[in-house]
């Protein structure tokens, strides 16, 4: 399982740094031009937010992975982060509209690669967790 928490964390720090490109990758400047000051910079500041948080789940895994997985406030803390990621599964497939990727080749190849990775990670969090809460 270790291993496991180790691909993991690297994977949540990419997929942070991924997150401080997404102001240019979606042209927020153009794209967001006609909502309010308040709207645009709760876009940015939020993003920039969820990446940091993102990015530090990926270093709480690299760097306490024993920790995460045998003891118990570790095991609470992986079920916190299963918790989120099976509700970021849930939101891959009843908030985002599938005219985002449907019938659109590298639209759905990313939706499929995101929805295994979210499987993935939760499934992490929640095996190690799990057990000691049933």
């Amino acid at each position: 399982m270790e291993i496991h928490y180790k691909i993991v964390g690297i994977l949540l720090m990419i997929l942070a740094l991924i997150h401080l490109s997404f102001s240019k990758r979606f042209h927020w400047k153009e794209e967001l031009r006609g909502l309010s000051l308040i709207n645009r910079q709760m876009m940015i500041v939020h993003t920039f937010f969820i990446a940091l948080s993102v990015f530090l789940m990926g270093v709480i895994c690299l760097t306490n992975t024993k920790a995460l997985i045998t003891t118990p406030l570790g095991k609470t803390i992986s079920l916190g982060f299963g918790i989120f990621w099976v509700i970021r599964l849930i939101f891959q497939f009843f908030v985002y509209s599938p005219d985002l990727w449907k019938g659109k080749r590298f639209e759905t190849i990313i939706h499929i690669i995101f929805t295994l990775l979210w499987i993935y990670i939760s499934s992490v969090f929640l095996i190690s967790s799990l057990p000691d809460f049933i």
